[in-house]
């Protein structure tokens, strides 16, 4: 494989309009092949991604790729009125089709569809090759699941072929199979490819592993695992370097003070001396002039050594990484375990929610896990085949899987505020700290905002509510989160003591916080309780 790079960064740098820097001087490169590219949360990887996609001009600096770009971004899903058509990419080329066929021939139509005059028969056949054959062009993105969605995008970059393609967070609400499709689909991706992904299944099919990690990017030669192994002794090796030169300037800063010591001694020896009248005078101010001298002369080497040493120390300690993760409190709402949450009805089946129980909603995708969520949120007429619920509290707080609660102009702070307009605006912040968005992130306008930071935003909505939430209902809440806040927020929700009912394709996260009963949909509108998650995995 060809190893020249297909994107270089010169100096890149991105700082949003109140001037909060985003990325400040990155150089690099991503070579032909399949790269993920890694890193925390906030630490700017949609951001350069969208760079790259010449979605954002940057503020310095420049990005040179080798060809056309093609770009995922990670709130496809927050367009809901896109049609498929847009969701695919090929709208403008249907659009120029039918205006020709109309019996419009002004070139620039022409121009469009350039070759593609099969585009829509091409489309159906990749339509109907994962599933969703038959799906009319013109359909909203607000009538699919937001694994179908997901998919449907990542069919039109490989419909279209661009050398380049950047795909941010995809297997973001895509169920077991639809991960798998999508590993098969990268296995055999044509031209170069990379990935902001925290799945570890898919960056394991990866190439390359780059890392955004404090202002600086690092590619490495190998799959997520090996990288990692690399990490981790890298960073045994700089914390043992740092240990060392910190015991190395000790050793010098000892000899320093026992020097000085030496020297003091010295001078009271020879100020006695010369009181005591046992040298002539003349002579003793030679001797003491030559000692000054001496003297000067070692401090200033002994000085130089302690520098040096601490120099060392410094670029030793610059070696050890430092990150921060996200800091999770749930407020106690105080739930008897006798407390009446809700009722789901399934089948011939009704199931009542009481106390801190924990549902899971499962399933493929396409099943009506959000419809259900939304059905039992709203307290509509149930749809006749379909589980339905009822809610039998009022306090309930939600956490939309397209995360678009929010209000996109105004600040976190303000997203926050609006929902907790009696909390002072320092106890938000401090909330909204933990969570890293902190001093200028939490002014910024949320559509600035990534997907990780947009959830923690909504997550602070949910933490401030007064009084605290009966139930929480959370619609795939791990997606955007990197790993570390992925096990944050399973530790916050595993000591929570309301009741929660949580969808999600992450199973090993549901199995952390403590589920009490598995509901599994499927598209035929039935729904069974499961026993355990190894009947979850058939």
């Amino acid at each position: 494989m060809s190893q020249h790079s297909a994107i270089t960064l010169h100096e890149l740098s991105f700082a949003w309009p109140d001037g909060t820097p985003a990325i400040e001087r990155v150089s690099g490169s991503f070579s032909t092949g399949r790269t993920g590219l890694v890193g925390d949360n906030g630490a700017g990887k949609s951001t350069l991604l969208r760079l790259i996609a010449g979605e954002l001009r940057p503020s310095s600096g420049r990005v040179d790729v080798s060809g056309e770009v093609g770009y995922l971004p990670q709130n496809l899903t927050l367009r809901a009125d896109a049609p498929v058509a847009e969701l695919l990419g090929i709208h403008r080329t249907l659009a120029a089709l039918r205006a020709i066929e109309s019996g419009d021939v002004d070139q620039a139509h022409f121009d469009a569809v350039g070759d593609d005059w099969d585009i829509e028969s091409r489309a159906a056949e990749s339509l109907d090759a994962i599933g969703l054959g038959g799906m009319a062009l013109d359909r909203c993105v607000a009538e699919l699941s937001g694994g179908e969605a997901m998919l449907v995008a990542i069919t039109g970059l490989r419909l279209r072929g661009t050398p380049i393609t950047l795909l941010d967070e995809p297997t973001n609400n895509l169920d077991r199979s639809t991960r798998a499709q999508l590993g098969q689909f990268v296995d055999a991706w044509a031209g170069t490819l990379v990935v902001v992904s925290h799945d570890r299944e898919l960056l394991e099919r990866m190439d390359h592993t780059a890392e955004l990690f404090a202002g600086g990017l690092e590619t490495f030669g190998g799959a997520y695992s090996e990288w990692e192994l690399h990490r981790e002794q890298e960073a045994a090796a700089a914390a043992q370097a740092a240990r060392a030169a910190q015991q190395a300037l000790k050793v010098e800063k000892r000899q320093r003070v026992e020097a000085e010591t030496k020297l003091a001694r010295r001078e009271r020896t020879a100020a006695k001396t010369q009181r005591d009248g046992g040298i002539p005078k003349v002579l003793a101010g030679n001797r003491a002039s030559k000692a000054q001298v001496a003297a000067g002369s070692m401090r200033g080497t002994l000085d130089g050594k302690v520098d040096a040493a601490q120099a060392v120390v410094d670029a030793a300690d610059a070696r050890v990484r430092t990150t921060k993760h996200i800091t999770l409190v749930l407020p106690d709402p105080e739930v008897a375990r006798g407390r009446r949450i809700a009722e789901i009805t399934a089948g011939e089946r009704t199931l009542v929610v009481q106390g801190p129980e924990r549902v899971a909603v499962i399933g493929p995708n396409g099943s009506g896990k959000t419809t259900f969520l939304t059905g039992l949120l709203a307290g509509g007429d149930p749809v006749p085949g379909r589980p339905h619920g009822k809610l039998l509290t009022d306090r309930v707080g939600l956490l939309p899987q397209r995360l678009d609660g929010l209000a996109e102009e105004a600040s976190a702070l303000e997203n926050v505020r609006a929902i907790a307009p009696g909390t002072p605006d320092g106890t938000i912040r401090n909330q909204l700290a933990r969570m890293l968005l902190r001093g200028s992130a939490a002014d910024r306008p949320v559509a600035t905002l990534s997907g990780g930071e947009r959830f923690r935003v909504s997550l602070a909505r949910l933490l401030l509510a007064d009084p605290p939430a009966q139930l929480l209902v959370l619609d795939e809440p791990t997606n955007n989160l990197d790993l570390a806040s992925v096990e944050q927020l399973a530790e916050a929700l595993d000591a929570y003591r309301g009741a929660l009912m949580v969808v999600s394709h992450d199973f090993p996260f549901l199995q952390r916080i403590g589920i009490d009963t598995i509901l599994e949909l499927d598209r035929s509108g039935g729904v069974r309780e499961l026993r355990n998650w190894e009947d979850a995995e058939q």
